[in-house]
């Protein structure tokens, strides 16, 4: 089955040390699927600076109706920093590099359905990066009993994805009915 522009759609940014098949993008790759989206998981390997990655990114022009975007770590960082131009309709975060050395911005133009995840025991990005960034986006924050790679979190990561994505199409089958 072909998705036009116009389907629901999943963009997935991956962190600095993953790929674009990692299991956090998998676990949610499949409840997205559920939901009926289309899902994009960008290759970023071999790009080590993140404005390079934000530019693979918006050269890809990712559409959809709702489009929300997912990013775990710098690709957490990536998919932030891309809502200004991309205007996504939700942002889901885990442990995103933000307010980092080498990963300058604040990010812009945010959805208000924008959830942050980050685990007490990140040993690689702060947690008080997402408590900074939650506070300037009034965002959703779930801090949990886990490290940066949250690998003992999928399933509360899931849940809270799951609703997101319910949201998202609910707010989108609104605005369709008020055209």
């Amino acid at each position: 089955m072909t998705q036009s522009s116009h389907s629901p759609r999943v963009v997935f940014a991956h962190g600095k040390e993953s790929g674009p098949r990692g299991s956090k993008i998998q676990h949610l790759a499949t409840i997205a699927g559920e939901f009926g989206f289309a899902v994009d998981s960008l290759d970023y390997q071999g790009m080590d600076d993140p404005h390079e990655r934000v530019a693979h990114l918006l050269d890809r022009r990712p559409t959809g109706a709702p489009l929300v975007l997912v990013g775990s770590s710098m690709g957490g960082y990536v998919s932030a920093m891309a809502c200004s131009a991309l205007a996504p309709d939700a942002l889901l975060l885990m442990a995103p590099a933000l307010y980092l050395d080498g990963y300058p911005g604040d990010p812009g133009d945010c959805p208000s359905d924008t959830i942050v995840v980050h685990g007490w025991h990140d040993d690689i990005v702060p947690v008080s990066s997402s408590f900074d960034f939650a506070r300037r986006q009034q965002a959703s924050l779930h801090i949990t009993n886990d490290g940066h790679r949250l690998a003992d979190s999928l399933t509360l990561i899931g849940a809270l994805f799951a609703q997101q994505l319910s949201r998202a199409l609910t707010q989108a089958a609104d605005r369709a009915s008020h055209r």
